[in-house]
């Protein structure tokens, strides 16, 4: 029997060129290409095919593929992550292998760190900074200020330094397969450097212990929180492939109120901003999750960057953010959104175009229940675009962007300026993506 179209695909895709200490070892000067099928595939030199979206664009993807050996890592705590990473100047290639999972919140020991370990010494205390800055006394019209708000920053900084890892240029960093390898409470940060891929990963329960109040944001003010389980920021040429992002163990429905607004300790998942450009986010799961992936932080940031390809991908559970897009060009094809409510998430929009974004949205499946309307799976502002068709609402074809625009006062445009070409691997039809992306999604499933 024929194997799946899905794992044909994937096969097609999984070449690379045998390390330098295989062609030592008498293999031959050339470059030896292998199939998944011919052997054990080295997913740590493994590099994004070319024509697989915006990140193949160029010089295309290679991580640390021309990794030596003294930049070949394998970590499995905090500690030894923060070595393997190095300086984030520091461009040498390298690998980073993530055996089993890390916790961020632990010391250079291993001891596990609390939020009041981060709070120590600052003076911060919530009850405190509830009294100092309830609406009813401090008011709404201006961010806090004072020894509270000095003292919540203090000790924000003091669990960034601990939690947040700066990737340096031209790396790779891949969970091993079979050992459960992810990241909790972590913020991967890929900040104005090139060439990165993060691979076969878990990320979950990245949390911010102490997020700020901003009586203006909205009519009614919100708790605004400060970390995303992978971030990048300028980057470019960046590959996210077979991960998955979830809040658990902690879900939104836990969260607390204040000042009757819900005190939100979680950021993004994936977030695309400050002009990061080419980037490819492919078979990766988000469920259990709020504001998902942001590309373009701001509505003013400059033209000819955020070109982001998004395929293969499952969302399930997630309530808006799938993405939000800005100013860019993002191609998002062939990607299963289940809005059943799940867990206290509930979707408020998949889709949103914004800020004159140019999205190309095709042949994508999206799983309904009858108490979802499907003018919700879309938003936007007025000035962005989505163009495409193929998009299924189970099972059958359905414009999305009519049926959003029938109900919106705000019509998303219909056409784009540009037209993708870098689409190894489209599939023409979505009807089979519930059933194929659940088992070749996620991290866990590259061996």
């Amino acid at each position: 029997m024929a194997a799946p179209a899905h794992r044909r695909s994937l096969r097609k895709r999984r070449t690379l060129v045998v390390s330098a200490a295989v062609v030592a070892a008498g293999v031959g000067a050339g470059a030896l290409v292998l199939n998944a099928n011919a052997g054990t595939v080295d997913l740590y030199h493994e590099t994004l095919a070319a024509k697989d979206g915006w990140a193949s664009s160029g010089t295309g993807t290679t991580g640390g593929k021309k990794a030596d050996a003294a930049h070949t890592f394998t970590v499995s705590t905090r500690a030894q992550l923060v070595k393997a990473l190095g300086s984030a100047s520091d461009t040498t290639p390298r690998i980073i292998k993530v055996k089993g999972t890390i916790d961020a919140n632990t010391n250079d020991a291993g001891k596990k760190l609390t939020c009041a370990d981060y709070a120590s010494g600052t003076g911060y205390s919530l009850t405190s900074y509830l009294k100092a800055y309830d609406p009813s006394t401090y008011g709404r019209s201006k961010l806090p200020s004072g020894s509270q708000e000095t003292a919540r920053a203090a000790a924000q900084k003091k669990q960034a330094a601990n939690i947040v890892f700066k990737v340096p240029a031209n790396t790779s960093i891949v969970g091993v397969p079979g050992t459960k390898a992810g990241l909790t409470g972590a913020m991967l940060q890929i900040q104005n450097v090139d060439n990165v891929i993060v691979r076969n990963l878990a990320f979950s329960a990245t949390e911010d212990c102490f997020p700020q109040w901003d009586p203006t944001d909205g009519d009614d003010g919100n708790w605004n929180s400060n970390y995303d389980s992978v971030t990048l920021r300028g980057a470019t040429h960046v590959w996210a492939d077979h991960n998955t992002f979830t809040d658990t163990p902690h879900l939104d429905s836990a969260n607390p109120k204040y000042y009757g607004r819900e005190y939100q300790i979680h950021d993004g998942a994936l977030d695309i901003t400050k002009s990061s450009d080419l980037v490819t986010v492919s078979r990766n799961q988000f469920t259990n999750h709020d504001k998902t992936t942001l590309i373009g932080s701001s509505d003013s940031e400059p033209a000819g960057k955020l070109r982001v390809s998004i395929h293969h991908n499952i969302y399930k559970g997630i309530t808006q953010r799938a993405p939000l897009s800005r100013v860019g060009q993002v191609h998002i094809y062939n990607n299963y959104y289940d809005v059943t409510p799940l867990n206290g998430y509930a979707v408020q929009y998949s889709i949103n175009s914004r800020a004159k974004a140019q999205v190309v949205a095709e042949n994508n499946y999206w799983k309904v229940p009858s108490s979802v309307k499907v003018a919700k799976l879309l938003s936007g502002d007025g000035t962005g675009a989505i163009k495409g068709g193929g998009n299924l609402v189970n099972g059958t074809v359905t414009d999305l962007v009519a049926a959003y625009n029938a109900a919106s006062s705000k019509d998303l445009k219909t056409t784009v300026n540009w037209t993708p070409t870098l689409t190894a691997g489209l599939e023409s039809s979505a009807k089979n993506l519930p059933t194929s992306l659940a088992t070749s999604t996620g991290a866990a499933v590259l061996k």
